[in-house]
């Protein structure tokens, strides 16, 4: 069985452009369009391997919802953030809350490829 991306952008084309290159690496993806979303995607999919998930976006935001998930224990899957933010601060919030990684968009296919591969592992 193909080990589960969650993506959660509300962004159609970044959602798009990160499941071509994970589907045609053989990964299977389950989508959100933004960090409510997200955050019940994770919780009633445990197994899956990582989420990728974007800072800004409309209702709650990704930190909001790492935040959110690392408060109630729902958190068991790994998570990165795929952002055009690179602030220092936002990168530490993050991590404080349990997030693995952090890539900045524009994203190159093979890195974002390579940091999945590294975190759960190939499909």
């Amino acid at each position: 069985m193909a080990k589960q991306i969650i993506i959660i952008d509300d962004s159609q084309t970044v959602r798009q452009e990160v499941r071509l290159v994970l589907v045609k690496a053989g990964y299977e993806i389950i989508e959100a369009e933004d960090g409510l979303e997200g955050a019940e995607a994770i919780r009633e999919n445990q197994g899956a391997s990582l989420a990728i998930c974007d800072v800004n976006m409309p209702g709650l935001g990704g930190l909001e919802m790492l935040e959110s998930l690392h408060a109630d224990g729902g958190g068991a899957v790994p998570v990165i953030m795929l952002t055009t933010e690179g602030r220092p601060d936002l990168i530490a919030r993050a991590r404080a809350n349990g997030a693995k990684g952090w890539m900045v968009k524009p994203f190159k296919p093979q890195m974002l490829l390579a940091t999945v591969a590294k975190i759960a592992g190939a499909p």
